[in-house]
């Protein structure tokens, strides 16, 4: 029987029937093909055992808890995360949230208060390089032995490799700073969005002869910076404009430092050729195609207003050169 997809926030909210499940651990940042492998492996222990697969994630994830802002950028947002794990196959999502007392627990503490405890684990499907733990001391091994006296049973995941290289969320990042959108879908397994609700702005943009949808990323800080084609559809599949879901467009991903200065917040601006609709409120996936050019900060708005009409007429050139293949 089909499981209803359940995100559980916190150890707090779990209760006695969340007691009972195969598992896996891990930050499953942009859900790749590697990690849509491992949850593939996850699935087919949960119908063998008869029991709903959980994947339990942390917030914010342990690297970017140590390391604060000179953590590298995520891949995707958390909303983002959570439905992506649904779509690959998972029944629930556990977060934990990531701080000093959940990273001062002991190894064996870990495993008997969160996956014992709480969650009544049969069977967890982690890489046999996992380290957890208070100073990363619990290891594949640790598991192993707890887990023969304790009643339930683990095995390593499988390493996936393409062109000839580990797929990881470090090598998407990497494809992407260099522009390289067709080995980001290649690992990732789809193109690369970012999704987001469009928020009114400051109408700049219209003044600048270039209407934008604007997408605020709030704590977010995308792994792109600069100007790109894009094409974009709204999340809810239906039409942006008459018989159009979706519009080929020019994105600019920042901090705007020619009107912004000093601290401004990221946000993602969004020009949709030939469209004046409203979409205040709608939600948007915005797929990255082409890089244009670097972010940049010009001496005066009419160089900017300049530059954005340049861009633009270089997206539609690319589009023109790099059409939809039809399906």
């Amino acid at each position: 029987m089909a499981q209803e997809r359940e995100l559980i926030r916190g150890l707090h909210n779990l209760r006695p029937r969340h007691r009972g499940c195969v598992a896996t651990i891990g930050s499953f940042d942009g859900v790749h093909l590697g990690h849509q492998a491992i949850i593939a492996q996850l699935q087919q222990r949960a119908l063998e055992w008869g029991l709903p697969s959980v994947a339990i994630i942390f917030e914010p994830q342990p690297h970017e808890f140590f390391s604060g802002e000179k953590a590298p950028a995520r891949l995707m947002r958390f909303k983002e995360k959570v439905l992506a794990l649904f779509d690959a196959g998972v029944d629930r999502v556990l977060c934990l949230q990531f701080n000093e007392t959940l990273r001062g627990l002991s190894a064996e503490a870990f495993i008997q208060r969160i996956l014992l405890d709480g969650l009544g684990i049969r069977h967890l499907v982690v890489g046999d390089d996992f380290r957890f733990g208070c100073d990363r001391s619990g290891d594949y091994e640790l598991l192993q032995k707890m887990g023969t006296q304790s009643g339930f049973s683990v095995e390593d995941t499988a390493t996936l490799e393409i062109r000839g290289a580990r797929v990881s969320s470090t090598r998407i990042r990497e494809a992407l700073q260099d522009g390289d959108f067709q080995l980001a879908e290649a690992l990732l397994g789809r193109p690369y969005k970012i999704t987001g609700r469009v928020a009114p702005g400051r109408s700049l943009g219209r003044q600048l002869g270039a209407p934008t949808a604007n997408v605020r990323l709030h704590r977010y800080r995308s792994p792109l910076v600069g100007v790109y084609t894009v094409r974009t559809t709204a999340t809810d599949s239906s039409e942006l404009a008459s018989g159009r879901r979706e519009i080929d467009g020019v994105a600019n991903v920042g901090f705007r430092p020619t009107v912004e200065g000093e601290g401004a917040r990221p946000l993602l601006e969004v020009n949709l050729f030939d469209f004046n609709g409203n979409l205040y409120g709608r939600e948007l996936a915005v797929e990255f195609c082409h890089k244009l050019r670097n972010e940049e900060k010009f001496a005066s708005l009419d160089i900017l207003k300049a530059r954005i009409a340049e861009d633009i007429d270089n997206a539609r050139q690319w589009f023109k050169q790099n059409p939809r293949p039809h399906p």
